[in-house]
């Protein structure tokens, strides 16, 4: 039974993984390749805009239907695209800070130099997915031609958000296996401190 005076547990250490810090982007501390940092800061701002015209987009339904006893078909149209670019700009902005969920009981575990050959495993992987994910998109894109029903928008407008994220993800995956590549090589190197790249 905890006494009264027990200090609360800091709970950074089960969320920070001291050996993935190499790996991390982080615009406010200035860690990771600049492109990348501005990049994710640049869909973050994206993602707030998107978000908002989302709400304004369904609430304008809303209250159609609700006062007007009338709803607006082109803001369902509209919300559904802003959604997919919103779900798409948003895993990209999320793997770019790995927010995405993890199990990482094993990689904790590990020495650092296993530790990193094992996230150059799993970055090799994701790159090879996301090479997969842009070529069929890729492929979309080339042999769509139809347009959204009401707004007329062209489809491809909405399929090319796919092609991007799968673009970012897999730039960030290359630059992450590299980085694990050159801590095997050299597990004795330190971690830069922030603002140094």
């Amino acid at each position: 039974m905890d006494t009264p005076n027990t200090p609360i547990p800091d709970t950074a250490a089960y969320f920070d993984d001291p050996q993935r810090q190499p790996l991390e982007i982080e615009p406010e501390q200035r860690r990771g390749p600049a492109i990348f940092r501005w990049l994710t800061q640049a869909m973050e701002h994206v993602i707030a805009t998107l978000l908002v015209a989302l709400i304004i987009s369904v609430s304008a339904n809303v209250v159609g239907r609700a006062v007007f006893n009338r709803s607006l078909p082109w803001a369902d149209e509209l919300a559904r695209m802003l959604f997919i670019w919103l779900i798409f700009i948003g895993a990209a902005a999320a793997f770019a800070r790995y927010e995405h969920i993890a199990v990482d009981i094993l990689v904790r575990k590990l020495k650092p130099r296993a530790a990193h050959m094992l996230y150059l495993f799993q970055h090799v992987v994701i790159t090879a997915l996301m090479g997969v994910i842009i070529w069929g998109g890729c492929l979309v894109i080339a042999r769509a031609s139809s347009r959204t029903a009401i707004l007329n928008v062209p489809w491809n407008i909405i399929n090319v958000s796919l092609v991007l994220c799968a673009v970012f993800i897999a730039a960030v995956s290359i630059w992450r296996a590299w980085q694990s590549v050159q801590q095997i090589r050299s597990p004795s190197v330190t971690i830069t401190p922030a603002g140094d790249h």
